[in-house]
């Protein structure tokens, strides 16, 4: 079996930075915000900050998923072959496709609120009673979402871990055999 270090590279370091850099966000940029004193510049702290990591972030997630994809690529074989691979893999894709539509549409939101300069916020996600209606709207479903990406992003790690052991050179021989057993019974 062939190695595949700059593959895996790519998907975990891309995934460990998506996973961070939203939780950071969360935790951190968007609660600090609030921590200026003029409401109306809370907001452009907090949207100077997503705006700088954004870039890098789209750099993690396409990391994440050429490394993905190259690691499904030499891994083929085993999906069709092992038992539980196939729906290991099944899980995953549709955790990334989840992970990406939460990030795409707070982006899109995110966006709304940067695109309003200057409007008093309570924090990052945070409205106030002054806070324009159109902009308290977005930070109301960031205020959720904030917690939807690394949820979505943590959940990929575990699944990652789960593929690991997948891997180990017992449950490789039992997947097959599992395999084999069950191509038995169909025919």
């Amino acid at each position: 079996m062939a190695r595949n270090t700059l593959s895996r590279t790519l998907h975990d370091v891309g995934l460990a930075a998506w996973f961070g850099g939203s939780l950071m966000g969360a935790v951190g940029l968007n609660a600090a915000a609030g921590a200026v004193d003029d409401p109306a510049q809370r907001g452009r702290v907090a949207n100077e900050g997503w705006d700088r990591w954004t870039p890098l972030n789209a750099g993690a997630i396409g990391a994440h998923l050429i490394g993905g994809t190259a690691i499904l690529l030499a891994n083929r074989k085993r999906v069709a072959e092992q038992d539980g691979v196939a729906g290991m893999t099944a899980l995953k894709t549709v955790l990334t496709g989840a992970a990406l539509g939460v990030t795409a549409y707070s982006r899109i939101l995110g966006r709304k609120v940067s695109a309003r300069k200057d409007v008093p916020v309570g924090a990052g996600t945070q409205p106030i009673s002054q806070t324009p209606d159109d902009v308290a709207k977005a930070q109301q479903q960031l205020k959720a979402l904030q917690w939807a990406v690394p949820a979505t992003t943590a959940a990929i790690l575990a699944v990652n871990a789960y593929a690991g052991e997948q891997q180990r050179p017992s449950e490789m021989s039992k997947g097959l055999r599992g395999r084999a057993r069950s191509l038995a019974h169909v025919a």
